[in-house]
């Protein structure tokens, strides 16, 4: 009897040993069960019952696309470039809008449907500059601001050119030589109280020369937008 208990228990460990090693996924005895997570229900929604689940994308509204254009659609339109260089004449020392100026010499902006604009002014005294185009004090405190931060009477190195000359170059690095400007519909996609600066930082500084190069697409109709009106 004892041999044949002993056989008895030696083959059900045996087989308990067995399915555990063909099953290496089977609990071992006494170890707790591990079920899978169960879909949670979203907005009211389960998963199993919607199908495959999304989640919601922001929604992006299209500015180029509230006033579409005839022809064919923008993906098939294609990219074209513009590049030119205008001359604008002499300003006295201080901050200047000159955003219809820019108009006047770029008139073929009002075939473009959209795309970017770069504003490059080609002076180391001399900046570009985006800001309020209303009030006639925001100019002149925007010069009186950057005279405070690069002063005439800094102990600079670089004096052979004038006292105004060093600063002009610190004001310059301090505004930037560039602009980059969306476009849409034939116009900059400024806002309704914003207009561009020329920044002329010497007291003489002559005539500036602004290249602007524009990529995007042009109306697929072949027309020009109107032209703006400042």
């Amino acid at each position: 009897m004892l041999p044949s208990l002993g056989m008895n228990v030696s083959a059900k460990s045996t087989t308990g040993m067995g399915k555990a090693m063909c099953n290496p996924r089977a609990p071992a005895a006494g170890a707790p069960v591990v079920r899978s997570a169960q879909p949670v229900p979203v907005n009211g929604v389960h998963p199993s019952r919607s199908g495959n689940f999304t989640k919601p994308s922001a929604q992006v509204q299209s500015i180029a696309g509230e006033r579409p254009t005839a022809g064919a659609p923008a993906a098939a339109r294609p990219t074209e470039w513009l590049q030119k260089v205008i001359e604008l004449p002499p300003y006295d020392r201080g901050c200047h809008v000159i955003t219809r100026t820019i108009y006047n010499a770029l008139p073929e902006i009002n075939e473009f449907d959209v795309g970017m604009a770069n504003l490059f002014v080609m002076h180391t005294s001399a900046s570009l500059t985006i800001n309020e185009n209303a009030s006639p004090d925001v100019p002149l405190d925007l010069n009186d601001s950057l005279d405070r931060l690069a002063p005439e009477r800094a102990p600079y190195r670089h004096t052979d050119e004038g006292s105004d000359d060093m600063p002009a170059h610190v004001k310059s690095s301090l505004m930037g030589a560039s602009l980059m400007l969306p476009i849409s519909h034939g116009r900059f996609g400024m806002g309704t109280w914003q207009g561009i600066y020329l920044n002329e930082h010497r007291n003489y500084g002559g005539s500036r020369r602004i290249m602007i190069t524009i990529q995007g697409q042009k109306r697929a109709d072949g027309r020009k937008y109107p032209g703006s009106v400042w």
